[in-house]
């Protein structure tokens, strides 16, 4: 592999100039809009939410890491606007007491801000586009579970002994960011938050959403709305077929179809006439064969099955930030703290991403994110260290020998 030169030497470290992206005016208005300032004292706003991005960027364990770090570091941290370093009970009372809707209010915040500096990093057109011949937003609607532990965490509950906190999102397809989230426990079903995550959705866009978010009245409101839908068909649909299209003998496509309800409840919820696919989709090394229901009615049958392929793109995001970002190990167990981490990690991701945007970044974000946490405390320039990392060529795979494959007490 090529030999990287030294990055240009800076007057700040790699903390501070990514925390310098967020104004310094939003965390205290939001504090004061959202009660948090009149809880705060000794441990400022801006100090709590410092310390939680250092926790996702070093991916601590708890608080005595976050804490003890922090400390050992107290000069270098005064310096990024006179940050302090928590104590236990500080940081541990303030995730328990503040309001995570400041938390949820400055990720939104952050993202205008920087869609307003870059708006091509907000709109995706400078980076890959997937389904590029679909000239239209294109969102994309799941949740990712994150499991908690039932023992200690007994507002998560939602069975008997299970626990969980629930992340609901749009995503944005181009740009790969975030449009809409909601941080809630897993008690309720996908179908009954699916108005709530897309009614954001403008006309002649395109959302994409699994079986699990299907009500059809949600997808009449979405007609009503000239919103273009496209899902995945329940096992137990009852359908009547009005007309038949013909399909290639020998292409991926079974059938294409368009159908109305025949159940009398669902045909009240959703009248209206609907596009019923059925095409082999490979997954996991596999073909199976898929169901897919849209109202759009004129393009091609696999225009339809190449849009629900994109749908498994967020599934990239969310295993994205669950290998990267800290949201297996929490630094509080009740409703406040994980909210507050859920929040900060989309935050952490959004300024790695505005980061990744402006250096042209190449490498993949699992890769990003290392470099930035390597060095929080160097005094380099963070955009030349990664336009050096991020162009270095070479081979980065680990490659294995025979001779490694080793076992001690085996011959």
């Amino acid at each position: 592999m090529k030999q990287i030169k030294p990055p240009t030497a800076s007057k700040f470290t790699l903390l501070r100039q990514l925390c310098n992206y967020i104004p310094s005016h939003l965390v205290p208005r939001l504090a004061r809009d959202t009660g948090v300032a009149a809880k705060a004292r000794t441990f400022s706003p801006w100090s709590h939410v410092v310390s939680l991005c250092y926790a996702q960027l070093t991916h601590s364990i708890g608080l005595n890491d976050v804490c003890d770090a922090l400390q050992l570091n107290s000069g270098p941290l005064s310096a990024l606007r006179g940050a302090t370093p928590p104590t236990r009970n500080n940081l541990s009372h303030a995730n328990k007491v503040r309001d995570p809707a400041m938390g949820e209010q400055l990720f939104w915040a952050v993202f205008k801000h920087l869609g307003e500096l870059s708006p091509k990093f907000v709109s995706g057109k400078a980076g890959k586009r997937f389904a590029r011949r679909f000239q239209r937003t294109i969102h994309l609607v799941d949740s990712t579970t994150i499991q908690l532990v039932a023992s200690n965490m007994d507002w998560a509950k939602h069975r008997r002994r299970k626990a969980a906190a629930k992340c609901h999102m749009r995503l944005d397809l181009q740009s790969f960011l975030p449009r809409f989230a909601i941080v809630d426990t897993a008690r309720d079903s996908d179908a009954k938050r699916a108005r709530e995550v897309c009614a954001g959705v403008q006309a002649g866009e395109i959302v994409i959403f699994d079986k699990a978010y299907l009500d059809y009245e949600h997808l009449a409101d979405l007609e009503k709305r000239q919103v273009i839908w496209v899902t995945r068909a329940k096992e137990n649909l009852q359908f009547i077929v009005l007309e038949a299209f013909p399909v290639k003998e020998c292409g991926t496509i079974q059938t294409d179809e368009l159908v109305g309800l025949a159940n009398a409840a669902s045909r009240e919820a959703y009248p209206e006439i609907m596009r019923r696919v059925t095409a082999w989709v490979e997954v996991d090394g596999k073909e199976r064969l898929m169901e897919f229901l849209t109202n759009q009615l004129t393009w091609s049958p696999e225009s339809v099955a190449e849009l629900y392929r994109c749908r498994w793109q967020i599934e990239v995001f969310f295993k994205q930030i669950k290998q990267t970002l800290q949201l297996a190990d929490f630094l509080g167990t009740n409703a406040n703290a994980v909210k507050w981490q859920v929040w900060t990690a989309l935050l952490v991701y959004l300024l790695l991403k505005y980061l990744a945007f402006l250096s042209d970044w190449s490498n993949s974000f699992t890769r990003l994110f290392t470099v930035v946490r390597t060095g929080l405390w160097r005094k380099w320039d963070l955009l030349d260290l990664l336009e050096r990392y991020g162009t270095a060529d070479g081979h980065f795979r680990y490659l294995a020998r025979p001779d490694q494959a080793y076992f001690p007490g085996f011959l």
